[in-house]
């Protein structure tokens, strides 16, 4: 039974979240690390890691040929050396996985520092005398992308890595409208409500779809799978013969090239023809900042109301916090 509201604490983050971009710029201040670099190692898990996999996004679109490497484990990849700049990103400061990656790369005087709005991640910076950004505390980690990507970005201008895309970050809080696509969202919600969603995206916003997953995982309390063209029309699009409780969703840009465009719609038509239900979100805009974010508040809201539909609470995450518990 659908409940009339979870509280109206998730709502009120997403409506302000075209606000959380500037206290990251503001927090990063003119914190630098001196070096030169020759590439970048992020160390985060869960919803601290999704900051990353825009900044890749956003490096792909402007073909800016900045080695990135994203972490999502303990300790630290062998190939790490003294020419890399270490970004450890935790939300909370106590994710185990990248504490170990920040032990690691400070013992191998590595150049790290580190995000995070405290715990003791901030702690160990204070303790060592490294640099560490703190930004604003008491949200769901997935929903503080905001304010931790902007945070890494203007660090990495600070440290001469990438020279620019800070005026569009601090554009997005004029431009990002939330409300006009809270019914969009809540009228996908009920689409897909008692189906489980697959995201599907270009190749090169497929980062973008594995976002979308992971707000039905933790906002809806529901599994989610997400795939990228034209990989998946080569293998996955062969599952679709038996019965399925599925409901597709395909994030298309205009941009996308002409050939991918045509494989969504064909592969659209073809699963419908077999019964299976496809939505395309047509991705809004020009910049590709504006473009991720406008299109994470629809899985936002669509997340969200689904929660509702489904009665679940959208902010905790219980069964992640139980385990925690476990792993001490």
């Amino acid at each position: 039974m659908a409940i009339k509201d979870d509280s109206l604490t998730m709502r009120q983050i997403i409506l302000g979240s075209p606000k959380y971009f500037r206290p990251g710029l503001k927090a990063t201040g003119k914190i630098k690390i001196r070096g030169k670099f020759d590439g970048v190692l992020i160390c985060a898990m869960g919803g601290s890691a999704l900051p990353a996999d825009i900044f890749q996004i956003w490096l792909e679109a402007y073909k800016i040929g900045l080695p990135l490497y994203i972490h999502r484990n303990y300790g630290i990849p062998e190939m790490t050396d003294k020419n890399h700049l270490v970004v450890c990103i935790s939300y909370s400061g106590n994710t185990e996985e990248t504490l170990s990656a920040f032990e690691e790369a400070r013992a191998k005087k590595l150049k790290v520092a580190a995000i995070t709005s405290g715990g003791k991640l901030a702690q160990l910076c204070e303790q060592y005398g490294l640099p560490a950004i703190i930004i604003p505390s008491d949200y769901p980690p997935r929903m503080a992308t905001g304010f931790l990507l902007s945070a890494l970005m203007k660090l990495l201008v600070n440290c001469g890595i990438i020279d620019n895309g800070l005026e569009n970050i601090a554009a997005l809080e004029k431009s990002l409208k939330p409300r006009t696509l809270e019914i969009q969202g809540k009228n996908l919600a009920k689409k897909i409500k008692g189906k489980l969603p697959v995201v599907y995206a270009s190749e090169r916003l497929r980062n973008l779809a594995r976002i979308w997953k992971i707000k039905f995982n933790e906002n809806s309390k529901i599994h989610s799978f997400y795939n990228y063209f034209p990989e998946l029309n080569h293998n996955e699009i062969n599952s679709y013969v038996a019965p399925a409780n599925l409901h597709l969703l395909i994030l298309k840009d205009e941009t996308d090239s002409p050939q991918i465009q045509k494989r969504m719609d064909l592969t659209k038509e073809i699963l419908e023809k077999r019964g299976f239900p496809v939505d395309i979100i047509k991705i809004r805009g020009k910049d590709i900042l504006y473009k991720v974010f406008d299109n994470l508040l629809l899985s936002d809201w669509a997340s969200y109301y689904l929660a509702l539909e489904l009665g679940h609470d959208s902010i905790p995450v219980k069964i992640v916090e139980e385990l925690k518990k476990k792993m001490r």
